[in-house]
Formats: structure tokens, C-alpha cells, sequence
């Protein structure tokens, strides 16, 4: 059974939404964790779960993975994520997803959505028609577009942070890079890994999502999975598909020297960051590098400038470094000193909503 209320301070959520339309067949999740920076800011994944509870679990963590990752993006947004139980090949509709779009909108604003696993800015504008709280639109409609972008984009940068830290040089040219999961994210980064003169191995469980990059990239290299990937020889491994990769087992094969990927919660628990730190394994923290693509869609809430939104994400690289260095000054591992970095923004910057600003 997961605890709604968590099991910590860090893991208490502010409010769990749960919605369903037994017409259109929506059952879906709205996770709010923190708003301590302004209304909570994340996207809505649509996925076939196990189970309601596997659901529950995931929203969960995402929803708290967004308050963080915005809070070291420099954003003024909180955390939240929503999740939308089905096959969305199968159940996705616009009676589902304008029934959804309602719920988003009775929550007042406190909860803004976006694109995610499963959905597209062609369904948010479908949701808009229902809710002022949604980004990642179409640029028909005066949106940002695909996330993708700049999270591939963002995740590059964290990628030349950990290369200056491990090689020192901000390059990955001669590097070998393994990509999982060559999908939304993956397949623009294995685009801007060959711009600059890296190897690549790839690997995904959809045959075309291999084809494509094979199609246009047939110097890139393919392995069966993401096993077979960590006990071959890259230098880094970069996962860009499902979190939970990066288990015990996985990290006592990988032979890589740096981890930097797209894939949210990447660690499978807890503790795994101690194991990568004591392999010399550099982790670049998920939710630091990745947040490309919320830099992206929340730059529509003042009017979407892409080349704005992309000088934003620039400054991932930064951010990655200067986490490395509070974690060598503070003896703990990366992920430890991304965390503090995030909570100490949320506290200094969150209790100025204190501040009386008169009627």
C-alpha cells in the first residue's frame, strides 16, 4: 500500500486528486507536492498500469521529482504530475481528455500540465479547450511545442558538465555514449551527441524507434537492452526511457564513468547513489539535467520564446557544475548535494510569500 502521506517531510504531499468519468473512461491522478515556489508545474503521463496503486506510486514521484527539478531550473513553479491509467494507442479520446482537462481545472490553477509519456501538445490543446492551466500546446496555438527539444538539449549540457568534471573538457568527441531508449528525448540526443564527435551505441524495446535513428544515424551502434548496454564498453550511459534503471545489479556491472540521462527516477532506491559515488561512477542528478523540457513549456506562461526558453536551459550546464562542486566540498554524493541545493531554494525563496502585501 503507498503511503499518500509519506513516509518523510520530504515526501508529504499537498493534495491528491483522484478523477474518473466512467463515460469517457478516465480514471487518472493529479499529484500536487509542493507549492511553496507558485502553482505546481508538471506533465501528465498516459500509461498502461498495472494497477491503480503501481499509478499512485509513480505519480507520486514524479510529483515530487518536479518540485525539484523546478526548483534548480530557477523557476518560480512547484511540483506536480498526473498520471492517466490506459493504453493511450487504445483509450485516448477527446471525450477522455476534455473530461480530464475539467478536473485540471476545478483545482483552481494550483496545478498547470503538460506533455509527458503518452501525450502530445496535440492533446494538451484538446485539454486547453477545457482548462486555462496547460502548457506544452501546439505553436498553432501559441505553445511551445515538443518538450523534446530542450530536454534532449538540457540533458547535452549536463552531459558536457560531467565530461569537463570526469575528462576535463567539455566535449564527449571520441566518447562512447550509450543511449536507452531512443524515443521523444533519446533520438534528439543521439542527433547532438554525433554533432559533436561522440560514439553511440543505442537500445530500445520498439524495434522502430531503433530504425529511425538507424535510418538516419547507420554509423550508431545497437545492443539487445540496457543490461547488455552497462557491461559494454561506453563511457557514458545515458537513460532516456523508464526510471528505475539503475539498480544494484546494474550498477555493479556498468563500466561507464558518467551517468547522464533523460529518464526520470532513474535510481531504483535509495542508497544507489552511494554505490555509483564508491565506483567512481559520476551521477548527474535526473531531475537537473532533464528539466529542459519544463524550462521549455513554462516559458509559455509569459508568452513562448524559444530562443529565450533555450538561453534558459543553457544554464543547466552551470547548475550540473556547481552541484559537483558542493558535492566534493561536502564529501556527499551528487544527488545528496542537488537535493540541498533544491530545498534550500523552496525554503529562502518559498517563505517571502510571507511577506504582507497588503489588500
Amino acid at each position: 500500500m503507498t503511503d499518500v502521506f509519506g513516509a518523510s517531510h520530504k515526501d508529504v504531499h499537498e493534495q491528491v486528486v483522484f478523477c474518473a468519468d466512467e463515460q469517457s473512461g478516465l480514471r487518472a491522478i493529479i499529484a500536487i507536492h509542493n507549492t511553496a515556489l507558485g502553482p505546481a508545474l508538471g506533465g501528465t503521463r498516459f500509461y498502461p498500469y498495472e494497477n491503480e496503486q503501481a499509478a499512485l506510486a509513480d505519480v507520486l514521484n514524479l510529483a515530487r521529482g518536479m518540485s525539484y527539478k523546478n526548483a534548480l531550473a530557477g523557476l518560480d513553479l512547484g511540483g506536480g504530475k498526473a498520471v492517466i491509467i490506459g493504453d493511450p494507442a487504445r483509450d485516448k479520446s477527446e471525450a477522455l481528455l476534455r473530461a480530464y482537462g475539467r478536473f485540471v481545472e476545478s483545482i483552481g490553477g494550483r496545478y498547470i500540465t503538460a506533455c509527458d509519456v503518452g501525450t502530445y501538445s496535440e492533446d494538451m490543446d484538446v485539454i486547453a479547450r477545457e482548462s486555462r492551466h496547460v502548457t506544452g500546446r501546439t505553436p498553432a496555438h501559441g505553445g511551445a511545442g515538443d518538450s523534446s527539444i530542450l530536454t534532449a538539449f538540457g540533458v547535452f549540457q549536463g552531459m558536457r558538465a560531467s565530461a569537463e568534471r570526469v575528462y576535463g573538457t567539455p566535449s564527449l568527441h571520441g566518447k562512447r555514449v550509450g543511449v536507452e531508449g531512443v524515443g521523444k528525448v533519446g533520438h534528439r540526443l543521439v542527433e547532438l551527441l554525433r554533432e559533436d564527435g561522440a560514439e553511440v551505441v543505442i537500445c530500445d524495446v520498439a524495434p522502430k524507434a531503433v530504425e529511425r535513428v538507424r535510418a538516419r544515424r547507420p554509423e550508431v551502434d545497437v545492443v539487445a537492452d540496457a543490461r547488455a548496454m552497462a557491461r559494454s564498453d561506453i563511457d557514458v550511459f545515458a537513460p532516456c526511457a523508464l526510471g528505475g534503471v539503475l539498480d544494484d545489479e546494474m550498477v555493479a556491472e556498468l563500466r561507464a564513468k558518467i551517468v547522464c540521462g533523460a529518464a526520470n527516477n532513474q535510481l531504483a532506491h535509495s542508497g544507489v547513489e552511494k554505490q555509483l559515488a564508491e565506483r567512481e561512477i559520476l551521477y548527474a542528478p535526473d531531475y537537473v539535467v532533464n528539466s529542459g523540457g519544463v524550462i521549455q513549456v513554462a516559458d509559455e506562461i509569459e508568452g513562448f520564446d524559444m530562443e529565450r526558453a533555450r538561453s534558459k536551459a543553457t544554464q543547466i550546464y552551470d547548475t550540473t557544475l556547481k552541484i559537483f562542486a558542493i558535492a566534493a566540498d561536502e564529501g556527499v554524493p551528487p544527488a545528496v548535494a542537488a537535493d540541498r541545493l533544491a530545498e534550500r531554494r523552496m525554503s529562502e525563496v518559498g517563505r517571502l510569500r510571507a511577506i504582507w502585501l497588503g489588500d
